[in-house]
């Protein structure tokens, strides 16, 4: 038990008296009845820290859950650091608000709205449950001062969040996380107005978005999409199975079939939200083909060849393909489709534009991310960038560069995310499942499959293949010491490991962007930028193998990356994934030792 009886005493008797939520209200009431000390302590003197990723966590009773309470100091913090910061742009263009569909969702909306109104600020609430996009994208077209959508994206059931988009539209990063979060601690208490909800029936600073967002993210697909391949979608008439994955994406992707003239089949049993998610352990296609067994019969019954699945906020999109002659299922990785739609998105732009000069033209990735896009600039001459895991550098790293008078044409995440122009700066499911559609379209006009031109991809820019998972550990401690075991493996200042399976493959140079090592810099100083609130460490091989070890930041997962980029030419596949295999068993074996730490691997 961490803190003082009398401290859980006071943090119980604060919490009972401003929680208004009878539920999460009894759940304190009950363990503190019952003495559950130690269980109150990690409720009530914990606390979800706000940070780039907004708040994510499991819904329940006291401070280190999600709850009305939280959400609305939350709220009520965001808002004073936007009076101090964004005060003009606040008053004049106020907030956009959207939720998916998990318990909760449309509650925590309401919540932050009336906030915001009680304090007489313009509020843009969506009416009905919306994707993740649409919210970066309503922040651009109304040029609010912030964007919040309530979603904990591909998470268990029992999870939520409130994410939080910039005035730029994209999602914020440091410093202004913690800022965030120093204002929410200074407005802890809740005002009297932040329960009342009854002015979103009277405010006449409230709107709903929906119809013109709808409109506006519809009309700049049609004038993307380009007249000739809008032709090919109709005639090629290829038959797509959709899964939504008990999410918010059908109807919006539905709309986006219907004007570029491409067939859906729906999963029926996970076309509409559900919050229990009830025919999928976990609703992230991601996971691969254990998230797809629905979509498989579905498509094979309707005798459809190519499964695009959405996460259930939209924001991601999974791909499968049937070969026609095995009958067997190929889910296409993050990387695989990240080099499908770089290579259409840079095909489109060069025909839509060819006269642009290729290097004012820019293609960004995550740095665990495939390097097939670093590959395609070497011989095409436009500019590519890697940048930290996740969307929210991607995305201010792209507002930069347009600042600048840059084009950016794509850019993508393994974790299935891809980013496919720049209406949205972030990653967005619905636009990357028009763009794979209809790059689809155009491959089986042409009697080619996906596969197929990820070979070709392979053939011209050199085979890269990746190996991707992750190991569960619930204890933070475990997780600490495995990364500072691999900082401690040698004796000496630098102490990390040299090599793998009895030095038969060298390590060349170590980056470490927790604590900012890097000895590939003359200084031994990483560039890109270090946190030490996570861990990550990326090892180069001599033999061109590149492993990144990190954490998640949402989840209590270790993740490790690894991939072999071959050059050009090299046609010895099955000896480059001989290769790659031996490695990384080696790896995790080695440096995370799951036997011992008791990690538990993703099972697909």
């Amino acid at each position: 038990m961490t803190g003082s009886l009398s401290e859980i005493q006071a943090k119980v008797e604060e919490w009972l008296q401003w929680d208004r939520d009878k539920q999460t209200a009894l759940t304190i009431k009950r363990l503190a009845h019952e003495e559950k000390y130690d269980e109150l302590s990690k409720l009530l003197l914990d606390r979800l820290s706000f940070g780039t990723a907004g708040l994510r966590g499991k819904m329940g009773a006291g401070y280190a859950a999600m709850n009305d309470l939280v959400i609305i100091q939350t709220a009520q913090g965001l808002l004073n650091y936007l009076e101090q910061h964004e005060g003009d742009l606040l008053k004049e263009n106020g907030i956009v608000i959207g939720y998916d569909g998990r318990h909760n969702s449309k509650r925590w909306a309401e919540l932050t709205a009336s906030i915001f109104l009680h304090r007489d600020y313009i509020v843009r609430l969506f009416s009905a449950v919306v994707p993740t996009p649409f919210v970066p994208f309503t922040v651009a077209k109304y040029e609010c001062a912030i964007g919040v959508m309530v979603t904990a994206s591909h998470n268990p059931k029992e999870d939520n969040g409130y994410k939080v988009y910039g005035s730029n539209g994209a999602q914020i990063v440091s410093p202004v996380d913690k800022e965030i979060q120093k204002n929410i601690l200074r407005n802890l208490e809740p005002l009297e107005t932040s329960w009342d909800t009854s002015v979103l029936s009277t405010s006449p600073l409230l709107s709903d978005p929906l119809d013109e967002t709808l409109h506006d993210y519809l009309h700049t697909i049609e004038e993307t999409i380009l007249p000739q391949h809008k032709e090919i979608n109709a005639t090629a008439q290829v038959l797509f199975t959709y899964t939504a994955m008990h999410g918010v994406g059908y109807r919006y992707v539905a709309k986006v079939f219907d004007l570029i003239k491409v067939r859906m089949v729906p999963v029926e049993e996970q076309k509409d939200p559900h919050p229990d998610f009830p025919t999928v352990k976990f609703p992230n296609p991601e996971e691969g083909k254990s998230s797809l067994d629905l979509s498989f019969s579905t498509a094979n019954a309707n005798e459809s060849r190519v499964i695009i699945a959405n996460d259930p906020d939209a924001d991601r999109m999974g791909v499968a393909e049937k070969n026609e002659e095995s009958g067997e299922w190929r889910v296409f990785t993050g990387n695989e489709l990240g080099a499908l739609l770089g290579w259409w998105c840079l095909y489109c732009f060069k025909l839509k534009y060819p006269h642009e000069p290729l290097e004012n033209t820019y293609m960004l990735s995550s740095t665990v991310s495939s390097m097939i896009l670093r590959s395609m600039s070497y011989k095409e001459g436009f500019n590519y960038i890697d940048t930290l895991t996740g969307f929210k550098w991607m995305g201010n790293r792209t507002y930069d560069l347009l600042k600048e008078g840059k084009k950016v044409i794509f850019a993508f995440e393994e974790a299935i995310g891809f980013c496919c122009g720049t209406a949205v700066l972030d990653k967005d499911g619905v636009s990357a499942a028009f763009q794979l559609a209809t790059l689809t379209s155009y491959l089986y006009n042409d009697k080619k499959t996906l596969g197929d031109k990820l070979g070709e991809i392979y053939d011209e820019y050199g085979y890269h293949v990746s190996r991707n998972s992750y190991f569960i550990c619930y204890e933070a401690d475990k997780i600490r010491s495995i990364f500072e075991r691999l900082r401690n493996y040698k004796q000496g200042r630098k102490g990390y490991p040299t090599g793998i399976l009895d030095e038969k493959y060298e390590i060349s140079t170590v980056r470490d962007l927790t604590t900012g090592f890097d000895n590939s810099q003359a200084d031994e100083k990483a560039v890109l930028p270090v946190s030490r609130s996570s861990q990550m460490i990326t090892f180069n091989f001599s033999n061109g193998l590149v492993c990144t070890l990190r954490t998640s930041g949402t989840e209590p997962k270790i993740k490790y990356y690894t991939e072999m980029c071959a050059t050009p030419g090299d046609a010895n596949q099955e000896a480059i994934l001989d290769t790659l295999t031996e490695m990384v068993d080696g790896i995790i074996a080695e440096f995370l030792e799951p036997e011992k730490n008791e990690l538990i691997a993703k099972h697909d």
